[in-house]
């Protein structure tokens, strides 16, 4: 079934369905993992956007209940140079296409994914929209230039949970709270996670550290968050533009020096906005598996998971109160920044490994350390 992707800026591509007839509106972005495309696909921070895989062949390990980093598929469209439509691998259960059906999600391959990758590259993310329906090339290019973007936009309301959850071995548990959790540890660390656009492997990783997790809503009060008397806070991952998100800054100012936060990639800027800094967006973002970072602090250099659009502006924060702790090698970005004063740490990046290497796993141990003293 013939699709069309067309950019705001005119460019077009011809490509067709593997799922059948759909149609999408988004950022179009790319992500260079070469594997780990059901966590790509299940990770909250795509809202709203239109990934493509750099990797040519995609669809080759199927899909298995095991891999899931949410409950849903959160692209608007996946777009693929090949899918195979026979996987071969033991764990899977169901194949790519019939996942993306599940869940709506339109899925087109048989294009140049690597020309689009260089236009974007070049020109920078654009608005884009993908269509079987609609093949009007025109009319295509001025929806994609109609449709509002995502600066400004508060996309974490879209994701985030509506209920408190807890976290167990068998996966999150509705109503569960700190009286009720079990850990493996005769003291576990109590903390509170809030749920920006959250993936499971982060809860899964706190809780094998003998931790007990309580996830709560982004619009979870400060006030709320101190009754539960936790020993820290995490300030998870989460889609779109910080800018935009209303409420958490304000939040986060008022646990700094309370309460230990740990914060990681749209954490991370909610953390750079409540220490008085900015936020700006990049180019065309980091996404992907494979993103060098330094350790300023160690002098280590770490491959990491990324997926984001947006960077804190060093320059907007006061280094006698922040320090920057980790950089991208390959454009010096921010990645990383502690505060001075406060039990307070954060990085871009995304140290569950959900796709990724497990090099910043250690970010896990360095948070329980800072709570333990």
């Amino acid at each position: 079934m013939k699709a069309l992707i067309a950019l705001e800026d005119g460019t077009l591509f011809e490509g067709h369905s593997f799922t059948g007839p759909g149609e999408a509106v988004g950022e179009i972005v790319f992500n260079t993992s070469m594997s780990g495309y059901q966590e790509v696909l299940t990770d909250p921070s795509y809202t709203g956007q239109i990934v493509t895989m750099t990797y040519p062949l995609i669809g080759n390990y199927g899909i298995n209940s095991d891999d899931m980093e949410s409950a849903a598929v959160h692209p608007m469209a996946f777009l693929v140079k090949e899918y195979n439509r026979i996987p071969s691998n033991f764990r899977s259960t169901m194949t790519l296409a019939d996942f993306l059906k599940k869940y709506g999600v339109l899925g087109v391959e048989g294009f140049d994914t690597r020309a689009l990758v260089r236009h974007i590259r070049t020109a920078g993310a654009l608005k884009g929209i993908v269509s079987t329906e609609d093949l009007d090339r025109d009319s295509l290019v001025d929806r994609a230039r109609a449709w509002t973007g995502l600066i400004g936009v508060d996309m974490v309301e879209r994701v985030t949970c509506t209920e408190p959850f807890g976290w167990t071995a068998g996966g999150p548990v509705p109503g569960t709270n700190f009286s009720t959790a079990r850990s493996n540890v005769a003291k576990p660390l109590k903390i509170v996670a809030f749920d920006f656009g959250i993936k499971y492997n982060q809860l899964r990783i706190l809780t094998e550290k003998g931790c007990l997790v309580q996830a709560v809503p982004a619009t979870t009060d400060a006030r709320t968050v101190l009754a539960m008397k936790p020993d820290g806070v995490f300030l998870s991952n989460g889609p779109g533009d910080p800018a935009g998100v209303q409420g958490v800054v304000g939040t986060v100012r008022e646990l700094l020096g309370k309460i230990p936060i740990f914060g990681i990639c749209l954490g991370h800027q909610m953390m750079g906005l409540a220490y008085g800094g900015t936020t700006y967006k990049l180019k065309f973002g980091h996404r992907g598996g494979n993103q060098p970072v330094k350790d300023l602090t160690t002098g280590h250099v770490e491959i990491t998971a990324q997926n984001h659009g947006f960077c804190v502006d060093p320059n907007s924060l006061n280094p006698e109160d922040i320090e920057i702790t980790h950089i991208n090698l390959n454009d010096g970005s921010n990645e990383g920044m502690r505060h001075r004063k406060f039990p307070a740490f954060s990085v871009q990046y995304h140290p569950e490994h959900a796709p990724g290497p497990h090099d910043a796993l250690y970010l896990f141990d360095r948070f329980i350390s800072m709570i333990r003293g």
